[in-house]
């Protein structure tokens, strides 16, 4: 048997990490942070327990990566999704709709990203955090943004912020009364995005639960310059 080419291996290899991002998501999601060992993941993506420490240095670093694809794939849908929008108040109110529908939605997966990114490691530097933070700074610029380096962080806080109220256990504040926080921030209009009273998936039950099309295996466009 010839042996594979090196294109073949780099196909191999991206389904392997794809596979252990989405099965990190789904563990952590259903049993939390603590509850899920490596082994777990690796079970459930069909993968080699040594395979893992091949693409992630640990546990921490492998589900942060995850809940960011989780993010900038939730984000990237929500921006493209018809109509298309180009109006940067209409794609600035998806974009905060998104964020705070995933602490809507999966409150367990965000309650362990957010304690993660208090841990001393603190961000971690990943395609998928990279992702995310050009999706966000581009909708930061088609809003209108005269200064992107300073308003993104902003936004950036502004969200997280939001994400950790709605997620404190015994005192969460409604996604709906942070949401009006934000738009009254940004000056936007109400019936911009995805009203909570006009979505369907507002409901705990409500949540889209495959997330295969989060983690699929084709390489993602970058943004265009400029």
């Amino acid at each position: 048997m010839s042996p594979r080419s090196a294109s073949v291996n780099e196909e191999l290899r991206r389904r392997s990490r794809e596979r252990l991002l989405q099965a990190a998501v789904e563990l952590v999601g259903e049993r939390g942070f603590e509850a899920t060992t490596l082994g777990d993941i690796a079970d459930r993506a069909g993968s080699a327990r040594g395979l893992v420490s091949y693409y992630f240095p640990g546990k921490r670093q492998l589900v942060q990566s995850a809940v960011h694809r989780l993010m900038h794939r939730t984000l990237e849908e929500a921006l493209e999704r018809e109509p298309c929008a180009e109006d940067g108040r209409e794609r600035l109110a998806r974009a905060i709709d998104a964020i705070l529908g995933l602490a809507r939605d999966r409150p367990v997966l965000m309650r362990q990203h957010m304690a993660g990114l208090l841990h001393a490691e603190g961000f971690v530097q990943c395609p998928e955090q990279r992702r995310l933070s050009d999706l966000l700074g581009d909708t930061v610029a088609r809003y209108g943004s005269h200064d992107v380096s300073a308003d993104y962080p902003m936004l950036r806080a502004l969200l997280m912020g939001s994400v950790y109220a709605a997620l404190v256990p015994g005192v969460p504040m409604p996604v709906p009364a942070l949401r009006a926080e934000l738009f009254q921030r940004y000056g936007l209009d109400w019936a911009l995005g995805v009203p909570p009273e006009s979505d369907p998936g507002a409901g705990a039950r409500g949540r889209d639960d495959d997330l295969s099309r989060f983690f699929a295996t084709e390489e993602r466009p970058s943004l265009p310059e400029g």
